[in-house]
């Protein structure tokens, strides 16, 4: 499986894009990421690499049971619990390891997987004139993926950080690895923290 930044070292024009790492998604969460302990400080060391050159986002849920278009609603209530009716105020934010970075580090919200689902993101990087984005966080085959793919789509290079993403399912965060060299070896890197840090010094 072939990994490293085969496209030479990272640029003063990347990001380091931080896929919704947030206390719901830790602890003792019904929604937790096993390893999120493990990968977050990898993440701290990325984002404090170059602090004005990171962007989060975060997965906010509906609001009330059942709320939402389409079979979202249907998902809203299957966890019922996991809406912001029922969840603690601050069971949003991100982890307080991460916080610390804003400002000046940006944070977008988003109602679904993908941040790409409005303009926003994409006119922020535009404006930054960013060409790589280095992306970490949560979960590998959800929510790092759809953010992954619509880099993709967006023509960015996209550097996928392996040991500072992290998944609830092993089987499915190394399918999504597999997937990534074998089919995306064009269009996506994948290196290590270790790889990112030593590359990443303009």
């Amino acid at each position: 499986m072939a990994a490293g930044l085969r496209y030479g070292p990272i640029g003063r024009s990347a990001v380091h894009l931080c896929v919704d790492m947030q206390r719901i998604f830790s602890g003792d969460s019904p929604w937790a990421m096993g390893w999120f302990q493990r990968v977050l400080p990898n993440i701290e060391l990325i984002a404090g690499q170059h602090p004005s050159q990171n962007i989060f986002t975060r997965f906010i849920p509906a609001d009330r049971p059942g709320e939402g278009p389409g079979l979202w609603s249907k998902y809203y209530t299957r966890w019922a619990d996991m809406t912001l009716s029922r969840l603690d105020e601050h069971s949003v934010e991100l982890v307080d390891e991460l916080a610390r970075f804003i400002p000046p580090a940006r944070v977008f919200d988003k109602r679904v997987y993908s941040p790409w689902h409005n303009n926003s993101l994409y006119a922020e990087l535009y404006e930054r004139r960013t060409d790589t984005l280095v992306i970490t966080g949560g979960e590998t085959d959800v929510c790092v993926l759809s953010t992954v793919l619509g880099a993709v789509d967006f023509g960015f290079r996209v550097i996928v950080v392996t040991d500072a993403i992290c998944s609830s399912s092993d089987e499915a965060h190394d399918a999504m690895l597999t997937h990534y060299h074998q089919r995306y070896s064009q269009q996506i890197e994948t290196a290590t923290t270790d790889m990112v840090l030593g590359s990443w010094t303009i």
